[in-house]
């Protein structure tokens, strides 16, 4: 798809690394597959991984994470 930031580059598959940062807590989860722009970089994410990522961040942050460093491993269903 045309990246709509820079409006020039194409989304190709690759994967990337999502940082989170809230309360004090950082969460780095590496290797978050996604849609990245040849051209600026940016990252688009599907709504399932998105949600995935947002449920793996609340999780990390209740059991009183300060600094983590995951890999992504997606939910089996």
């Amino acid at each position: 798809m045309k990246c709509v930031i820079c409006k020039h580059g194409e989304t190709r598959p690759g994967t990337t690394t999502i940082v989170f940062q809230r309360a004090g807590a950082t969460l780095v989860i590496r290797n978050v597959p996604g849609e990245i722009c040849q051209n600026c970089g940016e990252v688009y994410l599907s709504p399932e991984v998105a949600q995935e990522l947002l449920a793996k961040a609340e999780d990390a942050l209740r059991a009183g994470v300060v600094v983590d460093v995951r890999e992504f491993l997606p939910a089996v269903a």
